[in-house]
């Protein structure tokens, strides 16, 4: 089982780079769940299958979540295939993260979901074993991506996923804002101390109405990377069981609850309103903070909002280092499918075709096929030069990616997002926060 660890890894020397968008994801959501360990060979390494598709008129529902740079490649590529195959149809179903598993399990407990789907990888363990996704293999080619990578979409030897990409996770700031106002810019390495002494020192500095960071006090993400930075691992351990280490826990919390009464962090409504992406809600983009948390590939996305403002670092560090690798998200055909052959023939050439890689570029990181990687990264934007550089200096000790343990994905979606509302508005103290986590848990352990 791959665990979140302190290790020289090879993932991003095979997937190269992520520039960012969600897990991001936009990752706003991802859920802590249960890996399937690489096979030995990958689940299918044989060429696509070259039967040319049917005449017959197809309508395939594809749905995905990502930024509005995310949606316009997406979108051209679809055209493409549909050009090349005129028969395929597409009716495309895309958002922001917000809603979106929601939204996607509604339609999949009422036998309606889409024909084409991604998925975070934290929620592949739970979708493969309640057997609502099609076996992709012979029609999609996964010869040339990372068994590393593969195996997060991989369960009793059969292949149910394709990782889209491999993306680095660190911080994303305001540089132009930052010196304009004289506040110094962090580097990568930088350590957890080095970030809440730099948010007292931006203090005096910072103008009404402009805060710090973002309020991180409960946010699950970022409490994970100080946990893995202070050494004490994973949140929920790979055999399921609740691992919040409680002297971290309230560590973290207090310094947030210090920077809410310093006014470092947004007031808890404004926190509330904030929406990853989006021109107008983002409190990144809306000039409010000057730092949040972002993933390699995610720079054209922030750089389309206000070109030439942004800057990526590292994840803080401590003992360890806070940063990780992770395969950006999985692209999978529904159970429920009533055309699989011809999504399954999609996915195949969505992954695998050059063109296709051309049109969607670094949007969902660098794309998990190793020779469409190596052709992108010849004719890298200094954008995604950026998002390589994160992941370059993440790559040397960064901890390795683990969806963890199966069947947590409401604790993390849900449970904790309670907790963490009512620390930003004050209404539990960090102490009584870790005990209704704790308690909560206990409906998840194995």
């Amino acid at each position: 089982m791959l665990k979140w660890k302190r290790s020289l890894t090879v993932l991003a020397m095979t997937a190269l780079l992520g520039t960012m968008a969600a897990c991001g994801g936009n990752g706003n959501g991802n859920g802590a769940t249960n890996k399937a360990e690489p096979t030995t060979e990958p689940a299918s390494t044989t060429a696509a299958a070259t039967a040319a598709p049917s005449n017959e008129p197809v309508k395939l529902r594809i749905m995905w979540w990502g930024s509005q740079p995310r949606h316009e490649a997406t979108l051209a590529a679809l055209d493409l295939y549909t050009k090349n195959n005129p028969n395929v149809t597409f009716e495309p179903e895309y958002s922001g993260m917000d809603g979106y598993l929601d939204k996607l399990s509604t339609q999949a407990a009422a036998k309606n979901a889409p024909d084409i789907v991604q998925l975070d990888p934290g929620w592949m363990p739970d979708w493969m074993s309640r057997g609502q996704l099609a076996d992709l293999a012979p029609e999609v080619d996964v010869s040339k991506f990372d068994a590393k990578l593969l195996s997060g979409g991989q369960l009793d030897g059969k292949q149910f996923a394709v990782p889209l990409g491999s993306v680095a996770f660190g911080m994303v700031y305001d540089k132009a804002a930052m010196d304009k106002l004289g506040i110094a810019n962090p580097a990568n390495g930088w350590t957890w101390d080095d970030f809440f002494a730099l948010a007292k020192e931006s203090k005096s500095k910072l103008p009404e109405g402009q805060y710090f960071t973002l309020d991180y006090g409960g946010n699950y993400f970022m409490y994970s990377a100080y946990q893995y930075a202070k050494g004490k691992g994973q949140v929920i351990t790979d055999d399921g069981h609740f691992n919040v280490d409680q002297a971290a826990y309230l560590e973290w919390t207090k310094k947030f609850e210090e920077l809410r009464k310093e006014g470092l962090v947004p007031p808890a409504d404004v926190n509330a309103s904030d929406k990853e992406n989006d021109p107008q809600m983002d409190l990144l983009a809306a000039g409010k903070v000057l730092f949040r948390y972002s993933f390699s590939n995610n720079l054209g996305t922030w750089d389309s909002i206000k070109p030439g403002a942004y800057a990526l670092v590292t994840m803080p560090r401590a003992e360890e280092a806070g940063g990780w690798l992770k395969p950006s998200m999985y692209l999978a055909v529904s159970e429920n499918s009533k055309h699989a052959e011809e999504a399954k023939k999609f996915i195949n050439w969505f992954v695998n075709d050059q063109e296709a890689g051309n049109i969607l570029k670094t949007f969902r990181g660098l794309p998990a096929n190793k020779e469409i990687a190596t052709a992108l990264e010849a004719s890298m934007s200094d954008l995604d030069k950026v998002g390589l550089g994160l992941l370059r200096a993440t790559e040397p000790d960064g901890q390795t990616w683990s969806a963890g343990a199966g069947g947590w994905t409401n604790f993390v979606d849900k449970d904790w997002v309670l907790v963490r509302d009512q620390l930003s508005f004050g209404k539990v103290t960090p102490e009584k926060a870790f005990e209704q986590l704790k308690e909560a848990a206990q409906a998840y352990e194995k």
